[in-house]
């Protein structure tokens, strides 16, 4: 499993790195920003499961950050603490009102005290099962959040995105390295968004196998998921062999002994707007998606393509 990311957001650099040096310690994966506009790109990029934000920063407050934070689709989940020196009643209400955080701590602090703090607000995050373990993106009760918010409005698109070929890839080459492939995916479905899409789009992914899920509206989800298919075609060979690499497919041996080869994995994706309902019900609207998805595979099979994607009900 992957090392829990903590974004640090501290403009005084003792602080930071105090901060950093023990919670690497700890076993954690820590991301620092001086800037809240820093911290804003990372969490775009890469969001972290949780944040530790001062509130005095050279360009925005803290609070702005974490407001920032919740109005997105795709990083309201994450725990903010307040780490400041700011400890009047005004400043602890906007904090913990406001912002939603899930704790406001007053400078001088005790290390100690506040990992124990960040512990248990990742242990509740984790209990709730909102993200990802490996990509830390939005899943489960978040996706499902996010399809009720769908069927509740128009003017939406869906994008179902499966990794073809990830189970076979893992047994060849472990479930280590296909966790870095998912990584690798998350990134790109995050860049694409980032470069062609709007701040309120979602990026999550199913708990259960290299499945992720995309919302953003009509006129950009197609641009999304080409640039997505493209990236991922044109990257992909890197996580492979230098031998895999040059055939184009890899060779599995099965129980019985019999060898086959097969392709370098690919993206199959089914796309859905809300033209193409009405939906009725969340799961109506899984299974339609993932219809339009098999579609698309079905298609790049006998077409002989690589990653590909399918719109619309049939």
């Amino acid at each position: 499993m992957s090392k829990e990311k903590i974004l640090v957001v501290e403009d005084a650099p003792d602080i930071s790195s105090l901060l950093k040096i023990y919670f690497t310690s700890q076993g954690y994966e820590v991301m620092t920003a001086l800037r809240g506009q820093t911290a804003l790109e990372i969490c775009r990029k890469t969001p972290p499961n949780l944040a530790l934000l001062d509130v005095n920063l050279p360009d925005m407050e803290g609070y702005e950050i974490g407001k920032a934070l919740r109005q997105s689709a795709r990083t309201r989940h994450i725990p903010i603490i307040f780490l400041t020196a700011r400890g009047e009643k005004q400043d602890r209400l906007k904090g913990l009102g406001e912002v939603q955080a899930e704790y406001y701590i007053v400078k001088p602090f005790d290390i100690e005290e506040v990992h124990t703090i960040v512990k248990g607000a990742l242990d509740r995050a984790r209990q709730k099962n909102l993200t990802h373990p490996v990509t830390n993106l939005p899943t489960a009760e978040l996706i499902n959040e996010q399809y009720r918010a769908l069927l509740a409005t128009s003017g939406w698109a869906l994008a179902m995105v499966h990794i073809n070929g990830f189970e076979a890839f893992t047994q060849s080459y472990g479930a280590m390295v296909g966790e870095e492939v998912m990584k690798f995916t998350a990134l790109l479905i995050s860049e694409a968004i980032n470069e062609l899409g709007h701040p309120e789009d979602f990026a999550g992914q199913m708990i259960v196998g290299p499945s992720f899920v995309i919302t953003s509206t009509p006129d950009t989800i197609q641009a999304i998921c080409q640039r997505l298919c493209d990236r991922f075609d044109a990257d992909i060979g890197l996580h492979y062999d230098y031998k895999d690499r040059r055939n184009g497919y890899i060779t599995i041996q099965g129980e019985d002994g019999s060898v086959r080869q097969l392709p370098l994995m690919s993206l199959s994706i089914g796309i859905l707007t809300s033209d193409d309902g009405p939906f009725y019900d969340i799961r109506e609207l899984s299974e339609s998606v993932e219809e339009v998805r098999q579609r698309a595979l079905a298609e790049a099979r006998e077409q002989g393509r690589k990653s590909h994607m399918s719109i619309g009900r049939a």
